[in-house]
């Protein structure tokens, strides 16, 4: 039975209304990796590079996740915007249980392997063993946050943005308590560091995956039978893939442009990679109101595509967009004007503080160009025109970022402040593209699902 009067349905989706909970649920996120970092400044700064360098092989592995659940929730969007309802939650359950399994062997491969990844990286052997214990245990519980990717965006994607982001600050503050109570060894709990850290969060996203799927069931308009994560379906999975593919090679290009960086950045001592840790921490909050937007919009985009709106689509972006690049500017703006206070949260290294302290100003050029990739990209995917994104984004992270990175932060020993410059290039050159993309309309012919034209549909 359709519970449509349970439904915040297309109708109800304004950006505003769509955006701040994700803002504030992204913020969670972001502050959960700064309270690790902050908590483990406290243990060294070995701690803080060592799970820094871990955290990227993670990251790369949520990535991979992802490719299932960004298609999920563009196609599950889409759907909703048609009001094809039973359709909707055929793909929700199909894609939880890929993930469930795709999870599960990250989670052992990266268990197995663990070693071998980090010597990839580079890792200087003071700081393996912080590493390895990290990711066996993190690693290891990879697969729940894979099914938690999955049941989030299928939240999303149905307009209850807000309850993703409840579940989101549950999970931060049980993170935050288990930090705090392994780290500091508070109320007779065993101090174990960095080990400490990861069973924090492999226990808080458990814990979140239950609250989540209560949420999913309660909220989705079909009900999902346990029929349904064992009922194999080509065609949905094809949507899915269309988009989740060509989006996670994307990202995953990114992490895989990120992780060579990285090892650039290790040539370059222990100092530098705290640096960069520090600095991405903070600028993860710079770049908040663009993310929150970016996902805001493929939310609503891909229910006016659903519906048929591509014009009213075409004029939501370029709104979005605007606003957008306007906070963005004045946050970065502040971060820059207090940027050697920021950085003291962290650190009282003198060297640390001065190179970070320069990273924050120039995020007033970086910050902008990153914007446009953030808003754009996602509205690309969210309207089917997944493939322009990640072959324009190769292009430019490998041959703009990586090879800039090299040239003038190592060639030219400019240090970070020259891998920042690469950085700022490829995110413009991006985003410029992204941009002209969006304006060319071209993605208004690669709809997923066929409208019915419903007049009375709208966002």
């Amino acid at each position: 039975m359709v519970k449509g009067h349970e439904q915040e349905d297309s109708r109800k989706l304004g950006l505003f209304a769509v955006t701040w909970p994700l803002l504030i649920e992204f913020f969670l996120q972001i502050l959960m990796g700064s309270m690790d970092t902050l908590m483990l400044s406290d243990v060294s700064d070995e701690a803080v590079a060592a799970v820094g360098v871990a955290n990227q092989l993670v990251f790369i592995a949520i990535i991979l996740f992802g490719f299932v659940a960004t298609g999920t929730g563009v196609v599950v969007a889409q759907y909703l915007g048609a009001r094809k309802y039973a359709e909707a939650s055929q793909v929700s359950a199909l894609s939880v249980s890929i993930n469930l399994l795709f999870g599960l062997l990250i989670s052992l491969l990266l268990v197995l392997f663990k070693d071998e990844f980090l010597q990839l990286m580079k890792l200087p052997p003071e700081l393996t063993d912080y590493a390895n214990r990290y990711l066996t245990i993190v690693g290891g519980t990879l697969f729940v946050q894979a099914m938690l990717f999955t049941v989030s965006a299928v939240i999303r994607s149905n307009g209850f943005t807000r309850d993703a982001m409840l579940v989101s600050l549950g999970m931060n503050l049980i993170h935050v308590i288990g930090n705090y109570l392994f780290i500091y060894g508070e109320f007779g709990v065993p101090q174990l560091g960095v080990t400490g850290v990861a069973i924090s969060t492999a226990v808080s996203r458990t814990l979140s995956l239950a609250v989540a799927f209560v949420i999913l069931y309660r909220r989705i308009q079909y009900p999902i039978g346990w029929k349904d994560y064992v009922t194999f379906s080509a065609s949905h999975l094809g949507k899915v893939l269309k988009i989740g593919i060509p989006s996670a090679g994307e990202q995953l290009s990114y992490q895989m442009s990120q992780v060579l960086i990285t090892s650039m950045i290790t040539l370059l001592g222990t100092a530098a990679l705290a640096t960069r840790v520090y600095a991405m921490n903070i600028m993860f909050f710079i770049m908040l109101f663009g993310l929150a937007t970016g996902q805001g919009m493929q939310i609503i985009v891909g229910h006016l595509i659903g519906a048929g709106k591509k014009e009213e689509a075409f004029r939501q972006v370029l709104r979005g967009l605007r606003w957008s690049l306007l906070i963005t500017l004045l946050i970065a703006l502040a971060a820059a004007l207090f940027r050697e206070q920021l950085i003291g949260i962290f650190t009282d290294d003198p060297k640390i503080v001065a190179v970070g302290s320069a990273l924050l100003a120039f995020t007033i050029v970086l910050e902008p160009g990153r914007t446009f990739n953030l808003v754009v990209i996602s509205s690309l995917r969210a309207a089917g025109d997944a493939q322009f994104p990640v072959i324009m984004g190769i292009l430019s992270m490998w041959g703009v970022s990586v090879t800039l990175s090299y040239y003038l932060g190592i060639h030219l020993q400019m240090g970070l402040l020259g891998v920042w410059i690469a950085f700022a290039a490829d995110e413009w050159l991006r985003g410029i593209l992204m941009y002209w993309r969006w304006k060319s309309r071209i993605w208004e012919k690669k709809s997923l699902v066929l409208s019915e034209q419903d007049p009375a549909l709208g966002v």
